[in-house]
């Protein structure tokens, strides 16, 4: 495994005023990074930024909008030097059943959650490539892996698209010297509520039962998983078994899952 130093290094994290972002820049300037906390919710980034002190700065960002993500890189280069790490780490979910979500939340949801890679791509990757090195994280979902999330299938669908996208971004850019990570949380005990909206009549979830973890515990592992250069960052081990009966036997895994959402 190849070792990552992150001492003097530089991370710029969306999504980084609370939840797993706020908790992965923790880990991450514990181990000797700077920081550059962006969100949507200038306060929440500032107040992660000032938890940081001097090793962090923080900046307003729209991930819809490419401009706000080139300020980020230039308030980052500008103020630091150089950037290391990339983390993705906007979401947002549109629950209910396939037939009552309109085309304007899929716009949304793909927009928020697959695009906005898209476009870190397009402003941060130059950067990488011409200094030859870096690690991107792309913050996916276990609902990215496994057929369960049909009551939530916009998210369902980007996230799956951004595994595949992580995979192949992945082989691409190791022989440039630059490394990628998927992490696939399960539950984790975040505020992502707030970015949930719900149509339609509720909806009976159905999946296995993984365990519920600490942002700050899913933080530790990202950056043990730069340091280490590991792709795949779960947090529930369980999953493995999941991802194993899928492979060996794809038609009678999801005649498994039907049965039990029919009972």
């Amino acid at each position: 495994m190849v070792s990552t130093h992150l001492a003097d290094t530089v991370a710029v994290i969306t999504g980084g005023g609370s939840g797993i972002g706020r908790a992965t820049a923790h880990a991450l300037a514990a181990r000797g990074a700077r920081i550059v906390v962006t969100d949507i919710d200038l306060q929440r980034a500032e107040t992660v930024a000032g938890e940081l002190g001097d090793q962090a700065v923080a900046a307003a960002a729209d991930v819809t909008d490419i401009a706000d993500l080139e300020q980020v890189r230039d308030l980052a280069l500008a103020r630091f030097g150089h950037i290391d790490v990339v983390m993705n780490n906007v979401g947002v979910l549109a629950v209910g059943t396939v037939e009552d979500i309109p085309l304007e939340a899929w716009q949304r949801v793909i927009d928020l959650n697959l695009l906005s890679v898209v476009r870190s791509n397009l402003v941060f990757l130059p950067t990488l490539l011409e200094q030859g090195s870096g690690h991107i994280v792309n913050t996916a979902s276990t609902a990215g892996l496994l057929p369960y999330g049909f009551d939530r299938l916009p998210y369902t669908a980007t996230k799956h698209a951004l595994v595949g996208l992580s995979e192949s971004l992945a082989l691409y850019l190791r022989p440039r010297g630059i490394r990628v990570s998927c992490l696939c949380p399960a539950g984790v005990a975040t505020n992502i509520s707030e970015q949930i909206t719900f149509y339609g009549e509720p909806t009976t979830p159905i999946g296995p039962k993984l365990p519920i973890v600490a942002a700050e515990e899913v933080g530790e592992s990202v950056a043990e998983a730069i340091g280490t250069d590991r792709f795949l960052i779960l947090t529930a081990p369980e999953v493995i078994d999941e991802l194993r009966e899928r492979a060996a036997d794809l038609d009678g895994y999801l005649a498994r899952i039907a049965a039990d959402y029919q009972k």
